[in-house]
């Protein structure tokens, strides 16, 4: 009974029960807009090189302006930049359902509007992950990253996108684009509405060195420290590799093959979607419930690559249920490694560099994000979908054991347990 009041003790904060809300809301309006996008693309006429060329967009405007976010988020006030991000992302949206609906809509209008919503939410990850710590006291942060755990997949993987998908099977993905801006606008209102400490240091940061050079030297002293941090090198490489071979395939190929394979419709991709959601929520709710396993380090690595193997069934499924099952797994293990990466980060690296290092990290992963979503589209049109699925599970499973190996993850994990009370072997 304690440990079920502990895991959602972070709500009883005013000011984090609004960011809270407003994120969940906006979680929604996000997983609206996964499916409203891809069935734009196709209303349109376009194919998987099209939805490709949208996501990719998508993608720069994410992977360009994600360390400009991070010092952002540390030179500006956090509430203000993610007020902004949200009313950018929402007026952008907006425009793009008033072109739908009028007809008027061109696939370069949806291209350009994927940059702006990639870059607004590069600016509000990282002003989120520094405010938090101003709302909660330091025992309730783990517990407020197992709430986001749950939150995200369950939100914009599950029930945003089965929302998404009835929404447009009874009316257009218009009025879900339209939807979407809606949650962006909700979710800036609950933030303006925070009461935050009248000791926020703002006039601290107009006194910190500004300009080009002094951001280029904070990023160095975090570069330089995830180069001689070796367990941090190698995950940070292994997830660069990870979102090249399975995020391309999951966002531009997955929709066709619930077309193709299935001869489903937007409903059908919403429950796929759903179920990957669900399962990330459950992986999540799992792991944040019991102590962090000794190993850490070794489990995490090893959920990320054999959890993606499932992936291979999304390719080659002939049923709604085999697919929906395959997301499951894929959704728990993945989510379940990123609470794992999540109390990493807050418990191995040190309070001065967290900012930075969570701007490398986002900004490192998902280098070859724009990558992946341009090759997924053309390497479906060359090998197929079921051989692009099947490399995208198989991959990560054979490099995960390289990355435990050479990132001497055993021992490591073992020299540095994260346990509150680490076990005597461990000492």
């Amino acid at each position: 009974m304690s440990k079920g009041w502990k895991a959602v003790r972070p709500l009883r904060h005013r000011n984090y029960r609004l960011l809270w809300t407003g994120l969940a809301v906006a979680l929604l309006g996000s997983g609206l807009w996964l499916v409203a996008l891809a069935w734009q693309v196709i209303e349109l006429g376009g194919g998987p090189v099209q939805l490709s060329m949208v996501t990719t967009a998508y993608s720069i405007g994410l992977v360009v302006c994600v360390l400009f976010g991070g010092v952002a988020a540390d030179r500006l006030s956090q509430r203000s930049v993610i007020v902004a991000a949200d009313v950018v992302r929402g007026a952008v949206l907006l425009v793009v359902a008033g072109l739908a609906l009028t007809e008027l809509l061109e696939v370069w209008h949806l291209a350009g509007a994927a940059v702006l919503v990639g870059a607004g939410e590069a600016f509000l990850i990282p002003a989120y992950t520094a405010l938090v710590p101003k709302l909660l006291p330091t025992e309730e942060l783990l517990a407020a990253n197992g709430l986001e755990g749950t939150l995200r997949p369950l939100a914009q993987q599950a029930t945003g996108p089965a929302i998404g998908g009835l929404v447009i099977a009874a009316m257009s993905p218009g009025l879900a684009i339209l939807i979407t801006a809606l949650t962006y606008f909700f979710s800036a209102g609950c933030v303006l509405a925070m009461r935050l400490p009248a000791a926020e240091p703002v006039e601290l940061d107009e006194e910190r060195a500004t300009g080009v050079r002094a951001m280029v030297a904070d990023l160095r002293e975090g570069w330089s420290y995830v180069r001689r941090t070796r367990w941090l090198l190698a995950s940070l490489l292994f997830g660069t590799v990870f979102v090249l071979l399975i995020l391309g395939p999951l966002e531009v190929l997955l929709p066709f093959a619930v077309k193709d394979q299935l001869g489903g419709g937007p409903k059908d991709f919403g429950l796929v979607l759903a179920a990957f959601g669900i399962g990330g929520a459950i992986g999540a709710l799992v792991i944040s419930s019991r102590s962090l396993p000794r190993r850490y380090l070794t489990v995490m690595t090893l959920m990320w690559g054999f959890g993606a193997v499932p992936i291979v069934v999304l390719g080659v499924a002939r049923d709604l249920w085999v697919m929906a099952a395959g997301a499951a797994v894929v959704g728990a293990t993945g989510s379940a490694a990123m609470v794992i990466w999540g109390t990493l980060l807050q418990r191995r690296v040190p309070d001065q560099l967290r900012g930075r290092i969570s701007s490398l990290d986002f900004f490192v992963s998902l280098l070859l994000m724009p990558v992946s979503m341009a090759l997924a589209g053309p390497a479906g049109a060359v090998l197929g979908v079921p051989a692009v699925f099947i490399i995208a599970g198989v991959g990560p499973a054979l490099i995960c054991v390289l990355v435990v190996y050479f990132g001497r993850m055993p021992s490591d994990e073992l020299a540095n347990p994260l346990d509150a009370v680490p076990e005597p072997a461990a000492a």
